[in-house]
């Protein structure tokens, strides 16, 4: 297994591997692997060559200083970890200075308002963070194709369109959402849940299930108005948002179209761990 930690090692690595064909698989972490990144990797190596997968904590896309804190970091076990999967995986694991030379700051980026729609209203500058990291990595390891889990929707779709407007020569490939046998969308912040609070947790999925039944035949209002009375009941799950979007444009809906996608997406606090799920709803 390959762990390269300076910038220079793997666009030297990557120049040597793209003079012989070799076609370029990428999967951005931050570490603390599980199953969810896994699912992700096993996409990258099908279809191409060789892939790499950085692993690296942001601290541009934290508005928390305690979160960025608090962030596990574990190496070691996430490079034992891809070593079972496949020996034809890199690994990058940068430090903060490697990727943002001295300065570490986000750049501003417009995208086109998704930015603006839920996540983007409780996180402050969070997808500048996401944007600057994601750009930043593009550029050093330039693959051709990049894997993200639909987990982070909205995130998918500011990556699609920050490849879309600065014309990165990129594919993004979006992957199913990894879930525990409990229905819980799989996130490294799951280690970190209280025993209570992770038997609480798949109460988050289910919701999600019996709204997009309930989207079947009622308003997109009544099954909001629903799924805040749920969590009103619930004891330890504090509801943060529930939204129904449009899924191109992430637009909380006003009135239904038969024309059109939609996407359930929930934001919950299990005491201090906020956890996020979607679900696509027709």
């Amino acid at each position: 297994m390959i762990v390269l930690t300076k910038r220079k090692q793997i666009q030297d690595l990557i120049s040597s591997l793209k003079a012989q064909g070799k076609r370029i698989g990428f999967v951005p972490t931050m570490g603390a692997l599980h199953e969810g990144h896994m699912s992700l990797v096993k996409e990258g190596l099908e279809n191409n060559d060789i892939l790499v997968v950085s692993v690296f904590v942001n601290p541009t896309q934290f508005d928390n200083a305690e979160d960025l804190e608090k962030y596990p970091r574990t190496l070691e076990r996430d490079t034992a970890l891809l070593s079972t999967v496949s020996k034809d995986i890199v690994i990058y694991a940068p430090s903060v200075d490697d990727i943002y030379q001295g300065k570490t700051e986000a750049e501003h980026f417009s995208f086109d308002g998704l930015e603006f729609e839920m996540e983007g209203q409780f996180r402050q500058g969070h997808f500048d963070g996401v944007g600057t990291i994601v750009k930043r990595l593009f550029e050093i390891v330039t693959p051709d194709n990049a894997y993200f889990g639909e987990k982070d929707f909205q995130q998918l779709a500011i990556i699609k369109k920050l490849v879309q407007k600065h014309n990165l020569p990129v594919a993004i490939v979006g992957c199913k959402i990894h879930r525990e046998t409990n229905g819980l969308a799989m996130s490294s912040r799951n280690e970190r849940l209280k025993p209570a609070y992770k038997k609480a947790a798949p109460f988050i999925y289910k919701t999600l299930k019996e709204a997009k039944e309930k989207f079947g035949t009622k308003s997109a209002n009544k099954v909001v108005e629903w799924v805040e009375n749920q969590f009103k009941e619930n004891e330890l799950l504090q509801l943060e948002y529930f939204v129904i979007a449009d899924s191109e444009t992430l637009k909380p809906i006003k009135r239904k179209s038969n024309k059109k996608a939609y996407r359930a997406f929930i934001a919950v606090y299990a005491d201090d761990i906020r956890l996020i799920d979607n679900i696509a709803l027709n």
